[in-house]
């Protein structure tokens, strides 16, 4: 192996040409191929992508067996959550500055323990540190992951790369209700967590026999630790009052005092990356302007998919009445389209640039939250999957496009870093979703319900019965009792479907106003100005 100095002829005059080390000039083998390397990093990420959705369908079973509160469950997926989000830009630092190899194997090793560790917990507090855990190795996993596609693919065919990456990601994400549906059905609540076992296994094999260090010279030599600790205080405190929430009140004291240190979290964070000498996150990075647009733009991205989906869901299961595996499937028009249009979306991106696609594709994803704001209890399944299908055709190039900006108009030796804000970006972004969407939904079933409930003679509530009734019709759970009379029962089914539907639909037009909004900050966006940096470390 030799080393080999890169130079960035997309880039500013006066930025420094940015040496990779070790960087052979021609692939041999296995080790360094740049389209196994991307299939060696698509079985990690597909690990934690799948992981993100697939326990939702277990956690029903999880509480019954484990007899575990409501709140316990609710902390099955925010603790996981909340650990990746806060650790992800440091994952990122820690793969710039040991080498993204390394990282990404020390992630696949130990997001596959803690999952079986989580397979053998026998108590529900076990099983929230492992999946602290398992959130906080999956941290190192994602953002090594682009480190490593950067660094080994040429720029002509990165965006191809990326656009396969989103691919793996959509298709894991929006097919974790149907693995985790027939796991739990079939076999046990355990198996959705042993499944990563032998799935981390062919990652890691793979991953020693095929992924290379492609290091730049000048990667950071130090650690940043105020920095990381005010970082992660800020995210920390800025991801858990968007959990919290919807169950304190936005209004609530609580809520504001976490975002108020959040704020000055951020403030200190960004003081003091201006004092020292190896920042954990160069303020300088964000004088780009492409790649600033490119982080909002997923934010936005996903507040309006991750938001208006998860309506939909409870929409298909409660109004619909379909099993989660029966719901999944009918969400396959939008895994197929995302499957579809990510390669293409990087073809298109390569030839034309992200301007056009990135602000298509928002344009797309705006029109399909309008189309599913317009769902009732009569729709049918074919004009359901025209909305699906078009909101996976308008993501697409939106998680090609948006990625490569990020990742793209960073130096390389910062591509970890990089890695890790696009990531976070999509986290809080998915977080802000449920929760201002959410939020958005809560205040017009509160509206609507009195109104509704009145309206079909059905006997009077207490203001105490209200909210409670109010609490279900928002996943459009029939607030039944015990014992009522089956014309009653249907009565308060009805008010419950129209109810819960105005609100989703009201919070998909805010979703479709989001992507709308977003359109004009894809504008912004630019082809990676660094995206040269890894291209001759790569042979195709």
């Amino acid at each position: 192996m030799t080393s080999q100095t890169t130079v960035d002829k997309t880039g500013p005059a006066d930025e420094v040409p940015t040496p990779l080390v070790p960087g052979p000039t021609k692939a041999q083998g296995l080790r360094g191929h740049p389209w196994l390397t991307l299939f060696a990093v698509a079985i990690g990420v597909m690990m934690v992508a799948l992981d993100g959705t697939i326990v939702a369908i277990a956690n029903p079973e999880i509480q019954r067996d484990l007899g575990a509160t409501f709140a316990d469950v609710q902390w099955i997926t925010n603790g996981y959550f909340l650990a990746l989000a806060v650790s992800l830009i440091t994952a990122g630092k820690l793969g710039d500055r040991f080498g993204h190899r390394q990282t990404f194997l020390i992630g696949i090793v130990g997001f596959a323990l803690a999952s079986a560790a989580i397979g053998l917990s026998d108590g529900i507090a076990y099983v929230i540190f492992f999946r602290v855990l398992q959130g906080l190795f999956g941290a190192l996993l994602m953002p090594a992951a682009l480190g490593l596609l950067r660094a080994t693919f040429p720029a002509e065919k990165l965006n191809m790369a990326i656009g396969i990456w989103g691919m793996v990601i959509g298709a894991s994400t929006a097919g974790g209700p149907i693995v985790g549906g027939l796991l739990v059905e079939h076999v046990s609540w355990q198996s959705v967590f042993f499944i990563n076992v032998p799935v981390g296994a062919v990652a890691l094999v793979l991953g020693v026999l095929i992924l290379t260090d492609h290091r730049a010279k000048n990667a950071p030599r130090s650690f940043d630790i105020i920095g990381i600790a005010l970082l992660s205080a800020a995210m920390f405190c800025l991801v858990w009052a968007i959990i919290k929430a919807p169950e304190w009140g936005w209004g609530d004291g609580l809520t504001w005092t976490f975002m108020s240190i959040a704020v000055a979290s951020f403030i200190l964070f960004a003081f003091w990356e201006t004092k020292v000498e190896e920042p954990l996150v160069p303020l300088g990075l964000f004088r780009s302007v492409p790649l600033s647009a490119g982080v909002v733009l997923m934010v936005l991205m996903a507040i309006a998919f991750m938001g208006g989906l998860f309506f939909v869901t409870f929409y298909l299961q409660r109004v619909h009445g379909m099993s989660p595996v029966q719901s999944g499937v009918h969400l396959l028009p939008l895994t197929g389209m995302m499957i579809v249009g990510s390669p293409l979306a990087g073809l298109m991106i390569t030839k034309v640039g992200p301007r056009i696609p990135l602000a298509g594709g928002m344009a797309v994803t705006s029109l399909a939250m309008y189309g599913m704001s317009t769902l009732d209890a009569g729709t049918g399944s074919f004009t359901m999957s025209i909305w699906f299908a078009l909101l996976g055709l308008g993501l697409a190039p939106v998680m090609v496009g948006a990625t490569e900006v990020i990742v793209g108009n960073a130096p390389m030796e910062l591509s970890g870093v990089a890695g890790g804000l696009q990531q976070a970006a999509m986290q809080i972004g998915g977080s802000l979703g449920t929760a201002v969407l959410g939020a958005v939904m809560a205040s017009k079933v509160h509206s609507d319900l009195p109104g509704n409930w009145t309206d079909a003679d059905l006997p009077p509530l207490t203001p105490d019965q209200l909210d409670q009734a109010a609490e279900a019709v928002q996943v459009g759970a029939p607030p039944i009792a015990p014992g009522t009379p089956a014309d009653i029962a249907a009565t308060i089914t009805g008010v419950t479907h129209d109810t819960f539907i105005s609100g989703m639909s009201l919070a998909c037009l805010v979703a479709a106003a989001v992507g709308f909004v977003a359109i004009f900050v894809a504008l912004l966006t630019k082809r990676g100005a660094n995206a040269q940096a890894g291209a001759s470390a790569a042979h195709i």
